[in-house]
């Protein structure tokens, strides 16, 4: 795998974020983020004419890499202030948990398909993407031995919202996550109190399923 960024990658990364931009992201750190980040190496590299483009990719055990304009959204959404802790609910590719720690987040990353934990983990040390914890688990449990979190991410359509995750929130917390069988809502919970949630739905968009380990 070719580990080059060049000049021309980075002229892309610039239209790439410039896309997103126009679609409505104002949040400068998340932009800049889709500036930095070489999404082309977390793609196979025959593949790399594709990257730049603001669409989904698969990448593998029937998941996708995110349309960057959804990573965007979904980051901007967290309102990520450098130091809080944020569980990610699928790590992938690590495209977005790379968009994390550029936020400069503590990130604790669950992974359940075995191929993508493997290959993204050795990714990480490649790139010396550094998340606090990589763990190969069900995210649906999140990871209650670490909460309460500052913010939880769920990259994958969830027919409903996991119990789990909301009670791994902080009051003030935010848990993003997309709700849905074949098409999801993006949907917003914000953590008033110990017993209170505020919710907000945020647009129709299209996610692998999120699988829950039934053992």
């Amino acid at each position: 795998m070719s580990m080059k960024d060049t000049l021309k990658h980075r002229g892309m990364r610039n239209k790439l974020a410039e896309v997103v931009a126009a679609k409505g992201i104002t949040d400068k750190q998340v932009l800049e983020a889709i500036k930095t980040i070489p999404r082309h190496l977390f793609l196979d590299s025959s593949f790399e004419d594709h990257a730049y483009q603001d669409k989904a990719f698969p990448i593998g055990a029937d998941q996708t890499i995110s349309q960057p304009y959804t990573v965007a959204f979904q980051s901007e959404l967290l309102q990520v202030k450098p130091g809080q802790k944020i569980l990610e609910i699928g790590t992938g590719s690590g495209y977005q948990t790379a968009v994390l720690l550029h936020l400069k987040a503590k990130v604790y990353t669950i992974e359940r398909q075995q191929e993508l934990f493997k290959t993204t983990s050795l990714f990480f040390k490649k790139m010396y993407y550094r998340p606090k914890k990589m763990i190969f688990g069900d995210g649906y449990k999140g990871l209650p031995e670490e909460a309460p979190f500052d913010g939880i991410i769920v990259t994958a359509g969830a027919p409903e919202v996991p119990r789990a995750l909301l009670s791994q929130l902080k009051v003030g917390g935010r848990l993003v996550i997309p709700v849905g069988e074949n098409e999801q809502t993006m949907t917003l919970f914000v953590r008033k109190s110990e017993k209170e949630f505020e919710k907000k739905e945020l647009g129709a968009f299209r996610f692998v399923p999120l699988l829950e380990d039934k053992n």
